[in-house]
């Protein structure tokens, strides 16, 4: 599966290679056009586009030599057919001087461009880092991975979210999904999180969880304006799994079904009661509801957010992971997500419109994960 992309990367950094000579074919070829025709002939857009072309893809000393190169040989041919004295030769090398002074400023600006992005990618890296921390690898026996693939491409964090934590009751995990984007999600994910880190070492029940998490998040909800008070619900599935890890307990308030592999076969797990997203529980009549279930050694729960199940190919299909997995083995659950990730890009053909969160954890002690 990683073969494809392996190849455009390497097509990618092929191609970047030979476009760097580019800026020296192209003073070659005008000189020899320029030499070879017609004196009345001239290469400038050549000697122009020379420098211009290695301001966008090389380093300050390569653009000036680039510069001084063309201007070089425009002088040449110019007094080559005796224009260097008239009106027209000395305009025709002024526009190929100012022009290569003006590749040398953009050069400096790309690079100062380059540099503040590259200082904004690092800031927003860390802001996810703060509030999507990477989980512990393992816990006791549990083995975990998670990832996180941003619909906008550069983008570090938006409204999915995950946790994972080691408490006095087991390990413990949530992944949610906010409605909306941009700030205001940012701010109910880091709501959310902050909620659950405290909640889950405290409280004796997923349910209780789920309560303090409802009351935060209804509070967050009726700060934002106009109607994100009412739309601005979590989808989320509570997890836990006890230090005997024999069993796993789920609450689910309105996400996607968790999946569980086992022996090669895959499972959607649905709530026994269905129950409304987070911040939305003053309309529900009812409690939560935990459901319990058997979680045996070389067993595999995957949490997602509906970003991977509402991928779409070009025909319009849903990725379904409950049909794309049975049957297949994977030796962990780090190798589980690159192949989900990479089977999604396949279904896709790459074009990914909505934040996507992956989570799984394993049993360790039944081989490969199926």
């Amino acid at each position: 599966m990683r073969a494809p992309a392996a190849r455009r990367t390497a097509v990618g950094r092929w191609c970047l290679r030979h476009l760097q000579l580019l800026p020296v074919l192209l003073l070659i070829v005008g000189a020899v056009l320029d030499y070879n025709t017609s004196p009345h002939f001239s290469a400038e857009a050549f000697y122009t586009a020379a420098p211009m072309t290695a301001a966008a893809l090389l380093s300050l000393r390569a653009t000036i030599l680039a510069a001084i190169g063309a201007c070089a040989a425009d002088f040449a041919l110019l007094t080559h057919f005796g224009f260097i004295g008239d009106s027209g030769g000395r305009s025709e090398l002024a526009a190929v001087a100012t022009v290569s002074v003006f590749a040398v400023v953009v050069n400096r600006l790309m690079y100062f461009s380059d540099a503040r992005l590259q200082s904004a990618r690092k800031i927003a890296l860390a802001v996810q880092r703060a509030v999507l921390p990477e989980p512990p690898a393992a816990i006791g026996q549990l083995r975990i991975a998670v990832r996180y693939q941003s619909a906008v491409r550069g983008a570090q964090i938006g409204g999915d979210l995950y946790g994972v934590q080691d408490t006095p009751y087991g390990m413990r995990c949530l992944v949610g999904d906010v409605r909306g984007k941009g700030m205001e999600a940012v701010k109910a994910v880091d709501v959310a999180l902050g909620v659950f880190r405290e909640a889950a070492d405290e409280e004796p029940t997923l349910v209780r969880i789920a309560a303090r998490l409802e009351r935060a998040l209804a509070r967050e909800a009726r700060r934002r304006p106009g109607p994100e008070q009412t739309e601005g619900f979590v989808t989320g599935v509570l997890a836990e799994i006890p230090p005997s890890g024999d069993e796993l307990r789920l609450v689910n308030r309105g996400h996607p079904a968790p999946l569980l592999l086992h022996g090669g076969k895959v499972r959607s797990v649905e709530p026994s009661v269905p129950a409304l997203p987070l911040a939305l529980g003053e309309f529900s009549t009812g409690e939560d509801r935990t459901d319990t279930l058997p979680f045996p050694p070389g067993t595999t729960l995957l949490l997602y957010t509906d970003g991977l199940t509402e991928a779409r190919d070009r025909a319009g299909t849903f990725y379904d992971p409950g049909t794309r997995l049975p049957g297949r083995a994977f030796p962990g659950p780090d190798a589980l997500l690159d192949a989900l990730l990479s089977d999604v890009r396949h279904h896709t053909g790459g074009r990914i419109s909505d934040d996507m969160a992956l989570l799984a954890v394993t049993r360790a002690g039944g081989g490969e994960v199926a």
